[in-house]
């Protein structure tokens, strides 16, 4: 009896912790953000003040229609919206595509094509910058968004990885009853295997859109005219206007923001059991 009051003492301790240690994480993680919030609503005196002061007195909701005045959000947005939604549907489906082959299907070759193709992976990514320029020069889409989103459609090594390891998590009898069923491996991949891993499909999406959402240096190399840029090419502009505004910038940094908060806000649970459950099986 003694010992199982210690054991429940023990559990009780090791939650305790852990729960200490979350919410300093979160203090931690959460900290920059809400600095961010509190300054993009402080007057001009306020933000560069000493000691700092969190809450602005009085709330300035005028550096957010004075960023509307400075750059073009609406437009930035669009451009940023466009080529991350086209991105994930790339990722998506060529990702997947190439997942169910690496996991689900038998062919001459196919592991040591994977390991070559993981291997890829370790070209850092400086190494290609100038070959794919001078490819997508050549296709003429120099100062267009394709460059952002087209290469999606052709797989990416960490996403096939990712969603193969949780595709060979998935017991092979489903796949023998479909073929008995008389299904394609086309049926089997669109009704039986792409059901089954959504958790890891929401995953890949929620890596896809904080990638492309916050993605700096490609539209840097691709894009020229400001009606094509990005929102993050258009917190650079900030910095042209003459004197920086600071209110403004972090009005304009807090609305980017926004909407990758929502978006693991609302994909948070299938993002969590995909991270959970991938890797289970090699």
């Amino acid at each position: 009896m003694a010992r199982q009051h210690s054991m429940t003492r023990r559990k009780k301790a090791s939650l305790f912790l852990t729960h200490v240690v979350l919410i300093m994480g979160c203090i931690a993680f959460g900290f920059p953000f809400a600095w961010l919030i509190s300054t993009s609503l402080k007057p001009d005196l306020q933000i560069l003040s000493f000691p700092p002061t969190w809450i602005p007195r009085p709330v300035v909701w005028s550096n957010y229609k004075e960023m509307m005045r400075l750059v073009p959000f609406w437009k930035f947005f669009w451009n940023t919206s466009y080529m991350t939604v086209l991105s994930i549907i790339g990722v998506l489906i060529s990702s997947s595509m190439g997942a169910y082959a690496f996991s689900r299907l038998r062919w001459p070759g196919r592991d040591v094509i994977f390991l070559l193709f993981l291997g890829t992976m370790m070209i850092p990514s400086e190494v290609t910058m100038i070959p794919l320029y001078l490819i997508f020069r050549n296709l003429g889409w120099i100062d267009t968004l394709k460059p952002m989103w087209v290469p999606a459609f052709f797989g990416q090594p960490f996403n096939i990885f990712l969603l193969r390891q949780f595709m060979m998590t998935l017991p092979k009898d489903l796949e023998d009853a479909a073929k008995i069923d008389g299904c394609s491996y086309l049926q089997i991949y669109l009704h039986v295997i792409m059901p089954l891993v959504k958790p890891a499909l929401a995953t890949v999406g929620v890596f896809t859109f904080m990638a492309r959402w916050n993605s700096f240096m490609t539209p840097l190399i691709y894009i020229n005219s400001r009606d094509k840029m990005t929102l993050s090419l258009g917190l650079r502009l900030f910095q042209e206007i003459g004197s920086t505004q600071w209110g403004p910038m972090m009005a304009y940094a807090a609305t980017m923001t926004l909407p990758i908060v929502i978006m693991f806000f609302f994909a948070q649970r299938q993002f969590i059991q995909g991270i959970a459950l991938t890797g289970m099986k090699g």
